[in-house]
């Protein structure tokens, strides 16, 4: 069976994960996303 996720399931995988070295975190910090938002929306077709 199964278990069910706890409420603080989710921030203890994240927090482990930073732990370990998250590749996405340092990706993060190496490439300005913000730079690729107006793009990113007009592809993806977002709308507020």
């Amino acid at each position: 069976m199964v278990k069910a996720p706890g409420f603080f399931d989710f921030d203890d995988r994240l927090k482990r994960l930073s732990n370990l070295g998250d590749q996405l975190e340092t990706f993060g910090q190496a490439v300005d996303f913000e730079t690729f938002r107006a793009d990113l929306v007009t592809a993806l077709g977002y709308s507020r």
